[in-house]
């Protein structure tokens, strides 16, 4: 799966990933932090979760926290609350839709 593909992926068949064409054109290239800035913390989530950038992460829970008036405490509950917790290794097709 590649990174773009991963960043917006909005849901999965079996051995399949749904993703957001419009969204990946438009922000592949974008790193964690770009993301985040933008209000796309899921995206960002992954992004981070993905470059093995771990150091995002707490910037990105802090940015989610203080726009959408959150008290999330951990890495853990961004990780629960977008359902995203490491890159698939089972997934051997991506719909782009």
């Amino acid at each position: 799966m590649k990174r773009e593909e991963f960043l917006f992926t909005i849901g999965y068949e079996g051995g399949t990933a749904l993703v957001d064409g419009n969204s990946m054109r438009q922000y592949k290239k974008a790193t964690a932090m770009e993301l985040a800035q933008k209000g796309l913390y899921k995206p960002a989530l992954c992004a981070a979760l993905f470059d093995g950038n771990t150091g995002d992460v707490p910037q990105i829970l802090q940015m989610y926290n203080e726009n959408s008036g959150s008290t999330y405490a951990t890495i853990e509950d961004l990780k629960r609350l977008f359902g995203v917790y490491e890159v698939p290794q089972n997934i051997n097709k991506v719909m782009i839709i």
